[in-house]
């Protein structure tokens, strides 16, 4: 989920010095989206460890 966050950052970018307003709009807009769900998971998976239950290793 990583690389896709970051592929959508150099996008936006990318796409927003050549001009194309649109497009660096939307990826901007889908790469916050990304990040928003990526720190719940993070988080989710922090509290289950602190709680013990999580056994992902």
């Amino acid at each position: 989920m990583l690389q896709l966050l970051l592929i959508l950052i150099v996008i936006a970018l990318v796409s927003g010095a050549m001009g194309f307003t649109g497009i660096a709009a939307g990826a901007a807009g889908l790469a916050k989206i990304i990040f928003v769900l990526m720190l719940l998971g993070i988080g989710l998976i922090v509290i289950l460890a602190m709680m013990g239950l999580a056994i992902l290793f």
